[in-house]
């Protein structure tokens, strides 16, 4: 019978402030949506950045006599000693996990075969390809220091990877992913406060009922549960409206469009855009809740 009339007073609610809820769901609807896109754009970021940064190593290019820099001489190829003394710098150093030594003979091997049909096989003689060093790190994101410690050594030509190239997109990416997810706060932080302002509207407009109510001895819990089933309902719907969207978009955007025309990336699928849909529903439900319970706390000493 209480359960009987608990629902009955929610779905009152809803009717009497059909306006309030609906945009209520609305901007929950987009603030969610941002939401879960953030996760998604944070997931996505993770992927490209495993992907690449395990494959890409720090090429270390040795001076030949044809080449010039500050710390080559001209004329001359790095020295053995110069070579030497490079590899024990790498070998020593505790964020070198490998290190791999290219000759000149290898060098042009590889030359030879990338381009074994083409007329540029014959442009090129064994001396004059390039000695270079391979180096995979312990930590693919601490490539700096690495590359500090050995550009400025005597016979090191250049220094290249790829990860200079790389950290410029994501971090491109990043910002984008952080303006989504403070976008989202803020209409979140919206959400929250017009949850509360009709909460105190919903109030005020029963302060006799909830009166009476108190006269006969009902609890807080049952004068307040119909509130926050309210504000629960308008919570869900926001969610499923953007489930749905996120849904949509990974879909129509990332498995039938960019995964067909971009191959070589990694791309989110299903198993991150579920864990993004149950991010925002946890976020749904708390955004529910917690400021209901706040607003009746505070309001319904009337």
């Amino acid at each position: 019978m209480r359960f009987r009339h608990t629902l009955s007073e929610t779905f009152s609610g809803v009717r009497n402030n059909a306006s309030m809820m609906v945009a209520i769901i609305v901007t929950m609807w987009v603030s969610l949506t941002l939401f879960g896109g953030s996760l998604l754009a944070a997931q996505q970021i993770q992927l490209m950045k495993g992907r690449w940064y395990d494959k890409v190593e720090i090429s270390i290019f040795l001076c030949t006599k044809d080449t010039t820099g500050s710390n080559c001489t001209p004329g001359q190829d790095a020295t053995p000693q110069q070579i030497a003394t490079l590899e024990r710098t790498l070998r020593s150093d505790p964020e070198v996990k490998e290190v791999y030594h290219e000759s000149k003979q290898q060098a042009y091997d590889d030359f030879a075969a990338s381009y074994q049909e083409s007329p540029l096989k014959g442009t090129l003689t064994v001396d004059q390809m390039q000695e270079s060093f391979r180096v995979k790190l312990v930590d693919p994101e601490q490539y700096r220091s690495v590359v500090t410690s050995v550009a400025g050594m005597p016979g090191v030509q250049a220094v290249q990877d790829l990860r200079e190239i790389f950290d410029p997109l994501f971090q491109w990416l990043r910002t984008a992913q952080y303006l989504a997810l403070g976008t989202s706060g803020l209409l979140l932080l919206a959400a929250a406060l017009q949850i509360g302002n009709t909460i105190r509207l919903a109030i005020f407009a029963r302060r006799r009922e909830i009166a009476i109510m108190r006269l006969v001895g009902a609890s807080n819990t049952y004068i307040t549960l119909p509130f926050v089933l309210e504000t629960l309902i308008a919570g869900v719907v926001g969610a499923l409206f953007a489930g749905g969207t996120l849904v949509a978009g990974v879909y129509s955007l990332i498995i039938r469009k960019a995964e067909v025309s971009i191959q070589t990336l990694p791309w989110i699928g299903w198993s991150e855009t579920a864990i993004a849909v149950a991010g925002l529903a946890i976020v749904a439900i708390l955004l529910s809740i917690i400021p209901t319970l706040i607003a009746t706390t505070k309001y319904l000493r009337v």
